[in-house]
C-alpha cells in the first residue's frame, strides 16, 4: 500500500476536471500538469478563452476555498487575454478514513462540484 505522491494526486484531480471540460465541449489549447505552474488548462469554448486553475485538496480543507491572492494574479492575466478565469478544487479522500492518505489502487472519494468563476 503506497500513498499517492503530490504529483499523482494533482494528475488525478486534473483528469477529473479534464473529463468534465471535455464533456462540456471545451477545446484544450494548453495543458500544464505542474502543480505550481498556473493555469493548468487553457481552453476555448464558444469562441471564448477560459483559464482554469486546478488544485487537489486534502481533508479537512474545503475544496471550494481558493487562494485569493493567486486567483487575483491569475485574473489579471485572464483579463489581459480577454478570457475568463475559473478555479477547480478537487477534494480527494481515502474512502475508509479521510484522515489517511489516498493509496494507489485503493478506493477514494471525490468532492468536486465543478468550476468556480473568479
Amino acid at each position: 500500500m503506497r500513498p499517492l505522491s503530490a504529483q499523482e494526486l494533482h494528475n488525478l484531480a486534473m483528469n477529473i476536471v479534464g473529463r468534465q471540460l471535455q464533456a462540456e465541449g471545451y477545446e484544450f489549447m494548453g495543458v500544464n500538469s505542474k502543480p505550481k505552474k498556473n493555469p493548468q488548462f487553457v481552453c476555448l469554448k464558444d469562441k471564448e478563452l477560459h483559464f482554469i486553475v486546478v488544485r487537489n485538496v486534502a481533508h479537512p480543507q474545503d475544496p471550494r476555498k481558493y487562494d485569493v491572492a493567486l486567483m487575483e494574479r491569475m485574473k489579471d492575466h485572464a483579463v489581459s487575454q480577454k478570457g475568463k478565469l475559473y478555479y477547480a478544487g478537487v477534494g480527494l479522500y481515502n474512502a475508509k478514513d479521510r484522515n489517511l492518505p489516498v493509496y494507489l489502487n485503493e478506493e477514494y472519494i471525490v468532492d468536486y462540484e465543478g468550476l468556480i468563476e473568479f
